[in-house]
């Protein structure tokens, strides 16, 4: 492999602003419109053809956006206008650790100035086949880690579907295999829920199936990020796909959540959930929910459940803000039978298991690739050329 050398960022590149796109003047099409938040829609016309780099150009330099194919970048980005004959790949990973990488004195990043970018020094793979070789491998771990969200999210999508037919629409298979209620299985009408649910059903408060802790933030002089103490998370800010991020711990632990509770986020977005992959303490925006019962697979579809449900009162106006100790306590479901609920909990436990499995793995890769970005483009790793 080549060596690495300290090269003007405009000698590898060229950037170039994004084009004004006001809301008004924005046709819907097949076109993605790349903003300093990526995809922020889409367009019936593009500016720009083939695989592309673009980043915010406002503050400092920001997350790293990979396009392959027709788009529009917006005035709010930066985009590589000239890769110079550099594999955009490999410099889409070079500008995605600028902050990462060792480079020389005079070359701090700067505000997003295209002019003041392309004087900084960088270090620089300058052989093309040792820029793909880079690129390569970083590409292959973000394949990985993608088809695992995929298949996760699939998983996820079958398991609601599930719940969305059996509890909610209450299809569950009878005792001929055939969907219940579109059978004229019995419904009865229940005064609490003020609708028909299945005969030999009840009614539910969530505080009846679950466990419930309310977050309370610890003091902030025991908060710190070198790992001392228990971890905190603070709210949803903390959420990733499905495990939170790890930012903060704190020395004077309260209210805790334990391995596999789910974590619910009571302020603003109301409704977004992660699962504890580690016993931790938990801030005012979360609360932590585990299945009395240990039915946390239909746990975590009612949550889903009530979700929709803050979501579309939102979409109508009436906006959550928080959801309090009482609201959530009080939040009242059609009950199963403890047959159908246990046949709901084999499949989705199977379902979870895959999910939570693959979760995990992609958190090791992105530690992996976060890793190897920076030694790769410093050369301080190297690939050895078969």
């Amino acid at each position: 492999m080549s060596d690495v050398n300290p090269k003007r960022l405009g000698d590898l590149i060229t950037l170039k602003r994004g084009y004004d796109l006001p809301e008004k003047d924005r046709i819907d099409g097949e076109f993605p419109v790349i903003s300093s938040s990526g995809i922020s829609g889409y367009h019936n016309d593009f500016k720009v053809e083939g695989e592309g780099v673009i980043t915010g150009r406002y503050g400092t330099l920001g997350k790293m956006y990979f396009v392959d194919g027709k788009y529009w970048p917006h005035n709010t980005a930066l985009y590589v206008k000239d890769f110079k004959g550099n594999d955009p790949k490999y410099i889409y990973y070079l500008l995605s650790c600028i902050g990462r990488i060792r480079t020389s004195d005079k070359s701090a990043v700067p505000g997003v100035n295209r002019n003041e970018l392309h004087e900084m020094a960088v270090p620089a793979i300058e052989d093309k086949q040792s820029q793909i070789a880079v690129r390569n491998l970083l590409w292959a771990i973000e394949e990985k880690i993608d088809l695992n969200n995929k298949i996760n999210a699939e998983l996820e999508a079958m398991a609601k579907l599930i719940y969305d037919y059996w509890f909610v629409q209450f299809d569950f298979p009878d005792a001929n295999g055939k969907p219940y209620k579109s059978s004229g299985g019995k419904m009865v009408f229940n005064e609490e829920l003020k609708r028909e649910i299945p005969e030999g059903w009840t009614n539910k408060k969530l505080s009846q199936i679950a466990n419930i802790t309310m977050g309370q933030s610890p003091s902030g002089s025991s908060l710190n990020e070198e790992g001392l103490g228990t971890v905190f998370y603070q709210g949803s800010t903390d959420f990733g796909w499905l495990f939170p991020t790890t930012r903060k711990y704190t020395t004077e632990p309260n209210r805790m959540a334990k391995k596999r509770d789910i974590l619910l986020s009571v302020r603003a977005p109301v409704g977004d959930m992660n699962i504890a992959n580690s016993d931790c303490c938990i801030g005012r925006g979360l609360a932590a929910l585990n299945s009395k019962s240990g039915s946390d697979g239909f746990l975590f579809y009612v949550m889903k459940y009530f979700k929709q449900i803050f979501d579309r009162r939102n979409s109508e106006g009436t906006t959550f803000g928080s959801i309090t100790k009482n609201d959530l306590h009080s939040l009242t479901l059609a009950y199963p039978s403890s047959a159908l609920l246990r046949k709901y909990d084999d499949i989705v436990t199977n379902y979870n298991n895959m999910i939570f499995e693959r979760s995990l793995e992609n958190r090791e890769l992105i530690k992996l690739r976060d890793w190897l970005l920076p030694m790769l483009m410093n050369g301080q790793i190297t690939i050895q050329e078969s």
